[in-house]
């Protein structure tokens, strides 16, 4: 076989794989449609359900079902509705256990005939459990045991054979997605709070604020405008920011003197003047509450390397939101794996 046969050969079959893999994304794709378009009110009573749960969700699945279901489970965890996944074929061998009054139970199983969830529905429905079942077929024996059952549109699986879960896993993932994001809204889920469960990693980081890395107290380099430039000048050499604010009797920040104000003034008796005929009277500034990411942004299109932190953020007429509660160097957000 020539080289040129061989690569036409190669090139036929990669058209051959990738026209099989995009007719699986769209078969998929299609099933998410579907599903999309056919939310009704038992999504409705579903979010209710769970938002009725005072305990914890308790996710279970078998095969291909419970690995959706691990998902399902920690995306609602992280996103402040309690949940975690029991295995069945454990739950029959004392793991109901893991499973009080207070809590809810979510079943999943395309067939709705899955026997090893037939110990756990029943110690449900003994117990007065609330049942939420994601289900493909309807009727099923999964379907009519539980309280609300939500049913997947009928679609084909993408698997060639028609055998393996594809299509449905992907759609129980989907209408997962859907449930958790719904409850986030219904609990008035806050970045505040994703922070608090997400404290590593990248999403972690981008959740940190200027209070978290800013430092505060005895560590501000700050003058007043009478200050002689002298001492101005050893106050930003012990503090080590490269600046120094300048506040006034009330403690409200008025001014800041930085490496490039003194580069201005040093050919001009520097060290006869005082700080107030040297400083820069706009200095930028930034809130306590800001995220670390919007304040590096913020020094680097203003080409600063540190920022005064104020109550308000910016500086206004008079008042306690003026007064200089911290400093940020790009350094401290650059340690904190901010970039």
């Amino acid at each position: 076989m020539s080289a040129k046969t061989r690569d036409d050969a190669l090139t036929t079959e990669n058209s051959s794989v990738r026209t099989a893999a995009a007719r699986v994304l769209r078969l998929e794709a299609e099933g998410l449609g579907l599903l999309a378009d056919g939310l009704d009110e038992k999504f409705d009573a579903a979010v209710d359900l769970l938002s009725q749960i005072s305990g914890k969700l308790v996710v279970s699945g078998m095969g291909k079902s419970g690995h959706i279901g691990h998902k399902i489970a920690a995306t609602l965890a992280s996103t402040g509705t309690p949940a975690h996944y029991v295995h069945p074929g454990e739950a029959s061998h004392g793991d109901l256990g893991m499973i009080g009054r207070d809590d809810g139970v979510l079943a999943l199983s395309n067939s709705g005939e899955t026997a090893e969830l037939n110990d756990l529905v029943a110690y449900a429905k003994f117990r007065g459990i609330p049942l939420l079942a994601m289900v493909g077929k309807a009727p099923s024996t999964l379907a009519s045991a539980a309280d609300v059952a939500l049913v997947l549109p009928a679609m084909a699986e993408a698997c060639p054979m028609g055998l393996a879960p594809t299509t449905s896993t992907t759609m129980m993932l989907g209408l997962g997605d859907a449930l958790a994001v719904a409850m986030m809204d219904q609990r008035g889920f806050s970045p505040d709070q994703f922070q608090v469960l997400h404290p590593g990693g990248r999403l972690g980081r981008e959740f940190v604020r200027v209070d978290d890395l800013m430092h505060q107290g005895g560590e501000l380099p700050l003058c007043q405008a009478e200050t002689a430039m002298s001492a101005a000048i050893l106050t930003m050499t012990e503090k080590r920011f490269g600046c120094v604010g300048v506040v006034d009797g009330a403690g409200a920040l008025i001014g800041i003197v930085t490496d490039g104000d003194l580069s201005r003034h040093m050919d001009d008796g520097l060290m006869r003047k005082v700080v107030g005929e040297v400083m820069t009277s706009t200095p930028k500034t930034i809130r306590a509450g800001a995220l670390a990411a919007e304040a590096l942004g913020f020094m680097n299109a203003n080409q600063i390397t540190c920022l005064f932190v104020t109550e308000n953020g910016r500086l206004t007429d008079g008042g306690a939101g003026n007064i200089p509660v911290g400093i940020l160097h790009v350094h401290d957000i650059l340690r904190a794996g901010i970039a």
